[in-house]
């Protein structure tokens, strides 16, 4: 008879079941279902199938190694992206929360990827008490005390992160911008979203703070093809840099129609620029020189990832970035609440999984994770990268096509 854990390693190792994040399933151990919610198709599926699939990782490795005995972990995915949107789609997102919380066998959740969809889903995830560990969203609106009555009417954090937020992100790139590269004066662009429009705001709130003149601000329409008219009216002001706050449906738009109009000026964003779209569908030598932030140590270039990372690239055919180690990350947490509830002797609820998240302190890629009573992380590191293409590498391999340039100066 073939033994759990053989099985266990069996399934692991194919790459459907890695896919659709299926955990092998037997009579005598009990599932602990976990919701991974991302956009997996539209503008967003390369990066949101990387965090999925670092996810996926953590749990597999959990089941493989027999990390709690007499349970395995099974993901259940959700797309939160439509084919209306093109992208993300954060109506989509709150149907998927109210599936996870009406859910009795689904104890708590990896995601959401983008910051519209934490605001959609952070209110119903509260009031059905259950915990979500975001290895991607940024927005510090969710996980603010001044917003709680909005996202957290239940009264308990439930929205966790494996990442800081844009009240560091936005900040600390700013002061990169003028301590680094000496920018005096900034345009800055959003495209909307909840994310881009807070990553704007927290940016040009600190550049007005430190007295970089802020020469103007607009607003981008991911679905609108052509930005050419902004562009020339930035181009008119000549401003030493153009900051972007927002993901890479506009992004990869604007990387493109920026390269033809201000060739040379400055151009720099968040996180939503670090994707593998930018390299692909905008290409070089557009992207060559465009500055990004993670908002997240440099997890990929860290000498204890490798062993992670060689193990993610076999599995799934392709490197990950530092948003799907986070992802793993997060999934280090899930099991580790698991392991406490199981050797407390607790039931394995919702409820006692959100409690054990928040004491948690997990042993992770970036060191031990600690939560404030709100949610958040308590480090808030903040990498900076910048695009430059080395043609020796696939175009998509985002460990080679970033470069580390170090943490930013914090504020």
């Amino acid at each position: 008879m073939i033994t759990r854990r053989a099985a266990a390693q069996l399934l692991a190792g194919t790459a459907a079941a890695a896919a659709v994040g299926i955990a092998p399933a037997f009579a005598a151990d009990k599932t602990i279902v976990i919701g991974v919610h991302l956009p997996l198709t539209g503008a967003d599926a390369q990066g949101a199938t990387r965090i999925l699939h670092g996810a996926q990782l953590a749990l597999d490795q959990a089941n493989a190694s027999n990390a709690v005995p007499g349970y395995i972990f099974k993901a259940k995915v959700f797309d939160n992206a439509t084919a209306t949107a093109g992208q993300y789609d954060p109506s989509q997102a709150a149907t998927n929360a109210r599936r996870m919380v009406s859910d009795p066998n689904l104890v708590a959740a990896i995601g959401p990827e983008m910051s519209g969809d934490g605001k959609a889903e952070a209110p119903i995830f509260s009031q059905g008490d259950l915990a979500t560990i975001t290895p991607a969203s940024t927005n510090a609106d969710i996980t603010s005390p001044k917003f709680a009555a909005e996202f957290m009417p239940g009264g308990k954090a439930i929205y966790f992160r494996t990442v800081t937020t844009d009240a560091y992100q936005g900040p600390e790139m700013t002061m990169f911008f003028a301590k680094k590269l000496n920018v005096k004066t900034v345009y800055i662009l959003d495209d909307s979203g909840a994310y881009g429009v807070g990553l704007a705001d927290a940016f040009e709130a600190q550049a007005k703070k430190i007295g970089m003149k802020v020469v103007g601000r607009d607003r981008l329409d991911p679905k609108n093809a052509d930005y050419t008219t902004i562009l020339t009216k930035i181009k008119s002001m000549n401003p030493q840099a153009l900051y972007y706050g927002g993901v890479d449906q506009a992004g990869v738009k604007l990387v493109k129609q920026s390269y033809q109009i201000i060739p040379k000026m400055i151009k720099g964003g968040g996180d939503g620029m670090v994707a593998p779209e930018i390299l692909t569908a905008a290409g070089f030598p557009a992207a060559n020189g465009w500055y990004a932030t993670i908002a997240a140590p440099h997890l990929v270039g860290d000498p204890k990832s490798q062993g992670v990372i060689r193990e993610y690239t076999a599995k799934f055919g392709a490197g990950p970035d530092d948003y799907a180690l986070t992802a793993y990350d997060a999934g280090l947490i899930i099991v580790g609440a698991v392991k406490t509830l199981v050797a407390e002797k607790k039931p394995i609820t919702k409820a006692n999984m959100r409690d054990a998240i928040q004491k948690s302190k997990t042993p992770t890629l970036q060191g031990v994770v600690e939560f404030d009573k709100y949610g958040d992380m308590k480090s808030h590191t903040v990498s900076v990268y910048q695009i430059r293409e080395d043609k020796s590498k696939p175009l998509d391999n985002m460990i080679d096509q970033y470069h580390y340039l170090g943490a930013a100066p914090q504020v």
